[in-house]
């Protein structure tokens, strides 16, 4: 499920995500991820055709630079974050990418 982030500015730059199944960090249990519209420099060693395509190596590699809390390379690829997490996180992610004008089919 996405929505704004509560706080976040009104501003399609940041999405808030509820996960499916928590992620257990320590103590803490992360039930919410916010996800940030990534930067020219948060794509950096990254195909933006890998990242539009739902890569995963691409993706363990961005999601930690554009999440709060960041999500960790490990927590991604060891199976922490739940494949439809990802998925939905990746939808996130590849609707950033693209402009309103390519949204609407233009």
């Amino acid at each position: 499920m996405e929505a704004e982030a509560p706080g976040a500015p009104k501003s399609p730059k940041f999405k808030k995500h509820t996960l499916d199944e928590p992620i257990q960090r320590g103590d803490t249990q992360i039930t919410e991820v916010t996800v940030r519209k990534p930067t020219p420099g948060d794509c950096r060693g990254l195909t933006l055709n890998a990242v539009s395509n739902g890569d995963v190596t691409a993706l363990t590699k961005l999601l930690p630079r554009i999440t709060t809390p960041a999500l960790t390379e490990q927590e991604i690829s060891s199976g922490q974050l739940e494949v439809q997490d990802l998925t939905d996180l990746c939808e996130i992610v590849v609707d950033f990418l693209f402009t309103k004008a390519r949204k609407a089919g233009s």
